[in-house]
């Protein structure tokens, strides 16, 4: 009976511990709340658990999209933009995820636009698209800017067999630096320009021109690009403020890559993973930090060459 009573006893102490850790997971709390359960002594076991209240948001009255103003005095606009701040602060899986990886990518990602001439706030369109992973989505649209092969091609990636430079930080921030000065030359504001990144230029041009509003706030638009833009700016005051959504990480925190070194390549590689043993490297790290190597061979064209980066 004294096992009885034990097991009893263990079983409620784990189930109000994963009650305790999903309540803490989901927001700051103050343990307030008390419980008591019976021993199999007979005494009293007292446990705290966390105050079970949902943690409201302070949302910005103010918000811009490359120096764009935000008309969050307009109803509909200032729930569109809630709705992604807490649909997003409170995936927090998610969320510190991005925000861990993000430290590896984002210097470089800011450096490209900054040289490039393109707001800082396109950096945030990465994490709306791929959530900085080289995701690839059910159209065939790949690498952190997710760009479509016929775009990719259309500003100079090269997509075969061998390589698909949609994967290259670098290279594809380029080509994606290169879409964006193309479709603000059409549009001319950036707002637009971000939301054409979604679903076309062309798409977004017929959806202004039927609707005689040329805002993209005023559109009445497809799901995705109705949320595409307040997702950017949630990702943008999340990342911009993480205390105030609960998101507490100390530099340590946050992943880094390891310094590189770049080896020059001019000659067909028939075997990466021979190629690698030479250089005092594994094939696991060539394909780990040169994503755009897509086979086990790399083929040179004449007049061709590549950069192939290995930790030190």
């Amino acid at each position: 009976m004294r096992r009885y009573h034990l097991f009893i006893l263990y079983g409620l102490i784990v189930v109000l511990f994963g009650a305790v850790t999903f309540l803490w997971n989901h927001h700051k709390v103050t343990l307030t709340d008390q419980v008591f359960v019976a021993s199999a002594e007979g005494d009293r076991v007292q446990l705290m658990l966390p105050d079970p209240k949902v943690r409201i948001f302070e949302i910005p009255d103010k918000i811009t999209f490359a120096g764009e103003q935000v008309p969050l005095q307009k109803s509909d606009v200032f729930e569109r933009f809630e709705r992604e701040i807490y649909v997003n602060a409170y995936w927090q899986s998610n969320m510190i995820l991005m925000m861990k990886r993000s430290a590896k990518y984002l210097p470089t990602i800011e450096k490209i636009l900054r040289e490039q001439n393109i707001p800082d706030d396109f950096k945030y369109l990465v994490a709306a698209e791929s959530g900085f992973m080289n995701v690839v989505s059910p159209a065939g649209a790949r690498g952190f800017w997710q760009l479509m092969p016929a775009t990719a091609k259309e500003y100079g990636l090269e997509v075969n067999n061998d390589v698909d430079e949609r994967y290259h930080l670098e290279k594809s921030t380029i080509a994606a630096c290169k879409y964006i000065k193309s479709a603000y030359a059409n549009f001319g504001n950036w707002t637009s320009v971000a939301a054409s990144y979604n679903m076309g230029v062309a798409g977004l041009k017929r959806r202004k021109d039927e609707q005689k509003f040329q805002q993209y706030y005023d559109l009445f638009l497809n799901d995705e690009t109705s949320r595409y833009i307040f997702r950017i700016l949630a990702f943008k005051v999340i990342f911009e403020n993480p205390e105030k959504y609960g998101f507490e990480l100390e530099k340590k925190d946050y992943y880094q890559e390891p310094m590189f070194r770049e080896l020059k390549v001019m000659q067909s590689i028939p075997s990466l993973a021979q190629w690698a043993l030479r250089h005092n490297s594994s094939y696991k790290e060539v394909k780990t930090h040169n994503p755009w190597l897509r086979s086990t061979k790399l083929s040179v064209g004449k007049n061709k060459e590549y950069f192939i980066k290995l930790p030190i």
